[in-house]
Order: C-alpha cells, then sequence, then structure tokens
C-alpha cells in the first residue's frame, strides 16, 4: 500500500518539483516561466498550490485562488489540477481533491469552480461521475 502524505507547496524547491507534474498539464511552460507565473499569482491572487506525494514522488499537483463574483460569490477557482500520467487511475486525484474541499470549508469556502480543456473527456467523467460536480457553463476565450 501506498504512503499518502498532501502538502502545501510554499518554498521555490518544493514548486520545482511540482513542475515535473504540472508541465504534463501545463506543457506550454518551460520551469523559469512557470515559477515566475506561480510566483506572482500567489502574489496577487493568493494563489496556493498542494500535492499529493506517493511514497515521497508527487502524484498529483493542484492549484487554486479564491475569487468572488456576482454568480458565484465567494469561491474557490481550480486553476490547474493533474495526476502523474504514469500514476493514474490509483485514486490519487480524488484523495487530492477530497482533501482540497475538506480544507476549504474548514476554512469558510462553499463552492469550488473550474474549467477542463474540451478535449479532456476522461476529466469531464472524473468530475462529473466521481466527485460530483455540475456541469454549469461553458468558457469561452478571446485572445487580444
Amino acid at each position: 500500500m501506498d504512503r499518502i502524505d498532501i502538502r502545501e507547496l510554499i518554498t521555490e524547491e518544493q514548486l520545482k518539483e511540482g513542475y515535473n507534474v504540472m508541465r504534463q498539464l501545463r506543457s506550454h511552460l518551460d520551469e523559469v516561466a512557470y515559477l515566475q507565473l506561480v510566483n506572482e499569482a500567489k502574489r496577487i491572487e493568493n494563489y496556493r498550490q498542494f500535492a499529493l506525494y506517493a511514497n515521497d514522488k508527487i502524484a498529483a499537483v493542484i492549484g487554486f485562488q479564491p475569487m468572488v463574483t456576482l454568480y458565484y460569490g465567494k469561491f474557490i477557482w481550480i486553476c490547474d489540477f493533474v495526476t502523474d500520467e504514469l500514476k493514474r487511475s490509483k485514486g490519487y486525484g480524488e484523495q487530492l481533491l477530497t482533501y482540497i474541499h475538506d480544507l476549504l470549508l474548514s476554512e469558510g469556502y462553499e463552492t469550488v469552480a473550474l474549467s477542463s480543456g474540451l478535449q479532456r473527456e476522461s476529466a469531464h467523467s472524473f468530475y462529473k461521475d466521481k466527485m460530483k460536480y455540475e456541469q454549469v457553463s461553458y468558457v469561452f476565450k478571446k485572445t487580444l
């Protein structure tokens, strides 16, 4: 049985370790750009990252930030969430997301939202079927 530990990634060294998994989701970012964006998001948006370690190796990483909108009110936006492609279907994503839900409830949040790329059909099934998320909208983007 795997030894599981979930920790917040705070130090530069921890964030670099998280990049090794996060780059599977954010493949357009090299490590330098990744660290710059994470540090800026932490400073400006109160962005946080957590990782699930299985036997002392990162198996999944999640990044999120608090937001306030007229639609949701005060909530958490999950910006980034990925399980190492070699470690999928072992329950790590479910364990990490459940941990984050419990943490956020203890911090006074009642709503979590995220977007998922159209091509990520297995992720959509995970969110809807396993984690009981509702699909409430489409996200639109325009590059200026």
